[in-house]
């Protein structure tokens, strides 16, 4: 396993910067940018760094005239991986977060995570639970998980939700910040990567709003699972961890295929299905790997189930 890297004391109190990447959601920056200004606590910082938008996203950003708490930037980039970690060079807090540019924080979000890394002094990650909510705000589930331990993250059997995680500046970038390697799950490594080296906290508390909509990334199935498999292969943390970690990590693979989807055949589903079990037993106890699912031809009985009632496959 790796060594826990030191970490410096928290300042009192300690700024919280958080980075906002954007490229055309002026449909809702706004909610996002007033859902740190609204946060009691303080100081904070909003560090936008907005990829030359084609809509109104630097009018919304104008709007807000000269605020302390934000300092914006519209400029061609790399993308969303390049913002980020430019956004973190820029930033001046000790303690950070990346909020998309579509998701937004709920109240008190700022005072809980500060709070969980003053009784955690070895904290490096903290993140809490997260609402989902449609393209107009409105809810539609809280997902419920469970306690954190490393192995569950590996297996994806809980999730770090990017709106709802904060984490040691210094400490991200010392690691190497977002990966532009692996642009579709840049936010997942460095979960991981912090894991390895740090203390990691779950607040049960829901902390963000994560919204869904027709333009998000996270519907590029095939590309998250490329990168996803990539991240682990490049792992020098995963490769030096004890075998059980590493059957965790085959786990969460083979389970992300299977839960996506996708442009997968049912067979190539249903072994996905099988070879998460095989490393991780456990998971026949989790409903996140449904029993009746492990039948071979459940998924092209489902289509013909639904095609019968009418419904869209």
């Amino acid at each position: 396993m790796n060594a826990p890297l030191s970490l410096p004391p928290l300042p009192e109190p300690p700024l919280l910067s958080v980075v906002v990447p954007s490229y055309n959601q002026g449909a809702f920056i706004r909610s996002t940018i007033e859902s740190c200004l609204e946060q009691e606590y303080r100081p904070i910082e909003i560090v936008v760094v907005d990829g030359a938008s084609t809509d109104d996203t630097v009018d919304v950003l104008k709007s807000f005239g000269a605020l302390p708490e934000l300092r914006w930037t519209s400029e061609p980039d790399r993308g969303v991986v390049d913002a980020v970690n430019k956004g973190l060079r820029r930033a001046r807090g000790v303690l950070a977060a990346i909020q998309s540019s579509d998701d937004f924080y709920l109240p008190g979000a700022f005072s809980a995570a500060v709070r969980e890394f003053r009784a955690h002094p070895a904290a490096g990650l903290v993140f809490g639970d997260v609402e989902r909510v449609d393209a107009a705000g409105r809810l539609l589930f809280s997902p419920r998980q469970p306690a954190y331990s490393l192995a569950r993250l590996l297996a994806r059997e809980l999730f770090v939700y990017q709106p709802a995680a904060f984490f040691r500046r210094e400490l991200a970038l010392e690691l190497g910040g977002w990966n532009p390697a692996i642009p579709y799950v840049p936010d997942t490594d460095l979960w991981i990567r912090l894991a390895f080296h740090a203390e990691v906290v779950h607040s049960r508390q829901v902390l963000a709003a994560y919204r869904s909509h027709p333009g998000q990334r996270d519907r590029h199935l095939a590309d998250i699972y490329r990168d996803y498999l990539k991240m682990l292969a490049d792992s020098r943390e995963l490769a030096a961890a004890p075998r059980a970690l590493r059957r965790a990590a085959a786990a969460g693979a083979a389970l992300l295929k299977f839960r996506y989807g996708g442009p997968w055949s049912d067979a190539e589903l249903t072994r996905a299905a099988w070879r998460a079990l095989a490393c991780r037993p456990t998971l026949l106890l989790s409903p996140l790997l449904p029993k009746h699912r492990l039948v071979p031809g459940y998924f092209a009985l489902t289509r013909l189930r639904r095609k019968w009632l009418g419904r869209k496959p």
